[in-house]
């Protein structure tokens, strides 16, 4: 397969189609082009932990830093799938690596926006937005996962309701909201796409597999 293979997947959120893949697709050309050696989960192991150094930057009252680092993060996440297609070496083993490593990354960038938004504001509504965020994000691949396993249907490519809780998504916004130091309403913007999109997905998805 060559260069011009790498492209995106069906399942793609409207960030990773539209901005990430603008700069994953020339780091993926790059690495193929050099034949530099580094393998789809090295580079799925160095989003994660790219992603990661965000909670010591929030700890440490620094949004911004810990908002591109968060970006860079979900931007990364496209070039391991991109290498193993463009390579031809897609493997269940690596797709449930990159799944398992980008459930905890969201946690702990979840964690860290959190705890900058504990310490800078406190109060029921932080604690609210807290709670609805990490739900919403944990629910979200948690109906994708499923949809997928138990029903062979993606819940994001069914229904007439958008793919606006997908991780790009989600990251994105977390970027944005660390960039302009908004964190507080930026969990709660979280919170609440995310649930109503789980919700609005397991209706969807329940009436897509009527005749299984």
């Amino acid at each position: 397969m060559g260069e011009g293979g790498i492209g995106g997947k069906p399942t793609d959120g409207p960030v990773s189609r539209y901005i990430n893949r603008r700069f994953s697709n020339p780091i993926t050309r790059f690495i193929v082009r050099h034949n530099i050696g580094v393998t789809p989960n090295q580079m799925s192991i160095l989003s994660a932990f790219i992603g990661m150094l965000s909670l010591p930057l929030y700890i440490l009252n620094n949004p911004i830093l810990a908002g591109i680092l968060v970006q860079a993060s979900s931007v990364l996440d496209g070039v391991d799938g991109e290498l193993a297609r463009v390579r031809n070496i897609v493997s269940r083993r690596g797709g449930f690596l990159d799944a398992c490593l980008d459930r905890y990354t969201d946690f702990i960038i979840l964690a860290g926006a959190s705890l900058y938004t504990l310490q800078r504001y406190g109060g029921i509504l932080t604690y609210i937005s807290i709670l609805l965020a990490l739900a919403g994000s944990i629910l979200v691949s948690y109906i994708h996962a499923r949809g997928e396993k138990d029903l062979g249907i993606h819940p994001a490519t069914i229904g007439v309701f958008p793919n606006i809780a997908s991780r790009d998504v989600r990251l994105f916004i977390i970027f944005l909201g660390s960039i302009i130091d908004q964190l507080l309403y930026t969990l709660l913007i979280l919170g609440v796409i995310t649930n109503l999109y789980f919700i609005v997905k397991i209706l969807e998805t329940y009436r897509e597999a009527k005749d299984m």
